[in-house]
């Protein structure tokens, strides 16, 4: 099983112009896998590495996120595409879900809907401590909707580096 395998290249996206220069937060492989290295919530708390939990040696990101049902940490891999995690067993696929910073308990900023018809919305954590819109981690507010997007300097580095494999 290679790193790729649980990759998933059919959703994968990433355009931009970063041929040599890799976004705070974000790590570039030599085959074209995006992996987030840090990640801030709203108040400046890196959510990546807060637990023990890794995904192919590299921390997840761990966010809140509370539904109806309940409230829980959820691990996310950070390698951009893949849809492994843990935690969050007992949320029914379609939910929506609040999503919050683990650390300060924040929720993270809304950014807007997503534009796929399914009534999901984007929040974002932030790559730098400057938190700054135009370098961040998009993530679906809906349970089981595995859109996320990653932007540096306002373009979206997720379809472009996908399309560009001779990097």
């Amino acid at each position: 099983m290679t790193e790729r395998d649980h990759v998933d290249e059919e959703h994968l996206t990433v355009t931009g112009r970063h041929r040599h220069s890799q976004p705070p937060g974000v790590s570039v492989t030599d085959d074209v896998i995006i992996v987030v290295t840090q990640a801030f919530g709203p108040k400046g708390d890196n959510v990546v590495g807060v637990s023990d939990v890794e995904f192919d040696g590299n921390p997840a990101v761990t966010l809140k996120v509370r539904w109806d049902g309940g409230e829980e940490l959820v691990h996310l891999s950070p390698i951009h595409g893949d849809k492994r995690k843990q935690g969050g067993d007992n949320i029914e696929v379609g939910t929506k879900v609040e999503v919050l910073c683990p650390v300060s308990n924040e929720p993270l900023p809304e950014l807007g809907a997503v534009e796929d018809g399914s009534d999901a919305t984007y929040h974002l954590l932030y790559l730098t401590p400057k938190l700054e819109r135009g370098r961040s981690v998009a993530i679906s507010n809906v349970w089981g909707h595995y859109h996320s997007r990653i932007v540096d300097e306002d373009e979206l580095i997720s379809y472009w580096t996908a399309n560009h494999p001779d990097l």
